[in-house]
């Protein structure tokens, strides 16, 4: 379950600083690589920040 909402969560920050991008300033585009570095961190490390988080405020696999 934890899984499903990280990705929901990452995908959601995509899409949001792609609008705020868009709409506002380029430099949103800076969150949108952030959180594209995050992914690929996560996925060599087997680590995920936001996983400690959902952990933290209960919820569970």
């Amino acid at each position: 379950m934890r899984e499903r909402i990280i990705r929901a969560i990452a995908g959601t920050f995509v899409l949001a600083s792609i609008a705020l991008g868009y709409f506002i300033s380029p430099y949103w585009f800076l969150f949108t690589a952030f959180v594209g570095i995050n992914l690929l961190q996560s996925s060599l490390t087997k680590w995920c920040l936001m996983d400690d988080i959902l952990k933290k405020i209960g919820i569970s696999n």
